[in-house]
């Protein structure tokens, strides 16, 4: 957070630096500040950064304000008839409108019956908890199918533990990890299940032919299913940046990592790619901001055959995820540390 504020600070005339802080205030659910920041930018300084209408809107429809929810909505549709999220927002439009024609009994209806599927659900996990930690056969097998030759078999158990309610599953996990004989592949789906379960912080794992402590939200997980569409895009973005020439050998290998570390980070989610050239573009605009790079967003527009708006959507869907500008400024200031040492 107050990273985002210095920006705003340092370069109070770019958008983009109070875009990112309205994103941040928006998921801490400082919803009414965040509608403040949405609503400078398109006021004050981008009028054509048209997805803070839908942002807006979403923040308003979060604190029931619907009248105000469809309003932005609308003015969204009308401003960006061709935007990014013009497919959510008419399903958003529709659900709100379907919510409005609901009388006030149904809404209390809809209110006490997920109340109660709520409950429900948190009895069975409260069942299945206490059968597990009771059962001492239920137990026994699913470790003796962690350690199973089978991987197959060894991955199911993997994926058991790391679904086990109330994070139970963590301590066979984190003694997984631990056990220097089992294969490299096992041992990062399971890092990434103690991940899923919301274990932070260090983590002893063995590698490098001894027990060393690593950073779980740091280290670099890949994902158990790395799809097709995933790789498309990564083969796009680096056919594009050897074209140009503008890039070394280790410029490539930092979009691949950036790329699988986005991945990893909204993992099991997966992100929507209806046209792989714009997060291809977004990968690589993040690519060179990591790297300081001036790169504009236009020129990759016109190099991906898109539109600048798609750039800069995609790309902030990963810096906020990321946070590559934070990390690029942390690393510049180690950079010239080492430099004022010479």
């Amino acid at each position: 957070m107050i990273y985002f504020r210095k920006m705003t600070e340092v370069e109070p005339d770019n958008p983009f630096n109070h875009y990112n802080l309205a994103c941040l205030l928006s998921r801490m659910g400082c919803l009414e500040k965040a509608n403040q920041i949405f609503s400078f930018i398109v006021h004050q300084l981008d009028p054509f950064l048209t997805e803070c209408y839908f942002l807006m809107a979403v923040n308003f429809g979060l604190v029931d304000n619907l009248k105000k929810a469809r309003y932005y909505l609308n003015l969204y549709l009308q401003l960006s008839p061709d935007g990014e999220m013009v497919v959510d927002a008419k399903d958003l439009l529709l659900a709100l409108n379907e919510e409005e024609l609901e009388n006030e009994g149904k809404k209390v209806s809809c209110k006490r019956k997920n109340e109660v599927l709520q409950s429900k659900k948190n009895r069975n996990e409260e069942r299945i908890a206490r059968e597990y930690q009771e059962n001492k056969a239920v137990q026994d097998f699913l470790r003796r199918s962690l350690y199973q030759k089978n991987e197959e078999v060894a991955e199911k158990a993997i994926q058991a533990y790391g679904l086990l309610p109330g994070g139970i599953g963590k301590k066979a996990l984190k003694e997984f990890v631990r056990n220097p004989w089992i294969k490299e592949r096992l041992r990062l789906q399971a890092l990434l299940a103690l991940k899923n379960i919301g274990v932070k912080g260090l983590v002893t794992v063995f590698g490098e032919r001894h027990l060393r402590d690593i950073d779980i939200q740091c280290y670099p997980l890949i994902a158990p299913q790395w799809l097709n569409e995933w790789q498309d895009v990564l083969d796009c973005t680096l056919a594009n940046m050897r074209s140009s020439k503008t890039y070394s050998e280790r410029f490539y290998e930092d979009a691949q990592a950036i790329w699988i570390d986005y991945i990893n980070n909204i993992y099991p989610c997966a992100p929507s790619i209806k046209k792989v050239e714009t997060w291809a573009a977004g990968l690589e605009y993040a690519t060179a901001k990591f790297h300081f790079l001036s790169i504009t967003q236009k020129k990759l527009a016109q190099q991906y055959a898109i539109s600048a708006s798609s750039v800069s959507a995609k790309y902030r869907q990963i810096n906020s995820v990321l946070f590559i500008e934070h990390r690029a400024y942390h690393n510049m200031l180690i950079y010239l540390a080492k430099q004022d040492q010479k």
